[in-house]
């Protein structure tokens, strides 16, 4: 994110215009969004967002990869235990399910190809690490870790806000969420877990 404010007062109105902004992209989109209810939410002026985040473009990427950061270091991988790491993002997207819609948004309007920013081994390296060590100890079956790191978070969003079948919502009963993370740890598990 840009450089954060030095007084309190501004650092309070950045937080602000970040909430309010990330709300604004969660629910429109890129081009959707309007910086008129984003200053109106945030409680601030056009001219002082600008200031801190240049324009709405500069404004989006500040908020989308400050989210990616989130997920990586809220949810980070166990290598050793990827069903278990496909629940915590399960649990993360219901929490959180702003930062899956960033993500969605990201793709639907910037990169339906590809990598979902330029510079993804900032956020995937470490996974992908993980992954080959846990590959070359037996514990991940063979294959291209980016792939099997694909998969795994690609099933942790089975009823994530996103999911054209089903979006699982945090007032569900808890034991429709267990039975949910029950079924996930076990299809990861037979999934990716190693072959004999």
């Amino acid at each position: 994110m840009p450089e954060q404010p030095q007084t309190a007062r501004g650092a309070a109105t950045y937080g602000r215009i970040v909430d309010a902004a990330t709300e604004e992209f969660a629910q429109h989109g890129i081009a959707g969004a309007r910086i008129e209810r984003i200053v109106k939410a945030a409680r601030t002026n056009k001219a002082q967002l600008y200031a801190y985040f240049g324009d709405k473009e500069q404004l989006f990427d500040a908020i989308f990869l400050s989210s990616l950061e989130r997920i990586t270091n809220v949810v980070p991988i166990d290598a050793d235990d990827l069903a278990d790491w496909a629940v915590r993002l399960y649990d993360e997207y219901l929490r959180r399910p702003d930062l899956i819609r960033l993500a969605t948004w990201t793709r639907l309007e910037r990169r339906p190809e590809g990598h979902l920013v330029d510079r993804h081994g900032q956020y995937d390296d470490r996974k992908l690490t993980a992954i080959t060590e846990a590959q070359a100890a037996g514990r991940v079956r063979a294959g291209d870790p980016f792939d099997i790191m694909a998969m795994v978070i690609a099933m942790s969003m089975a009823w994530s806000p996103v999911s054209n079948v089903y979006a699982a919502g945090a007032k569900e009963p808890d034991t429709a969420h267990e039975r949910r993370r029950a079924l996930l740890r076990e299809c990861v598990r037979g999934a990716v877990g190693a072959t004999a």
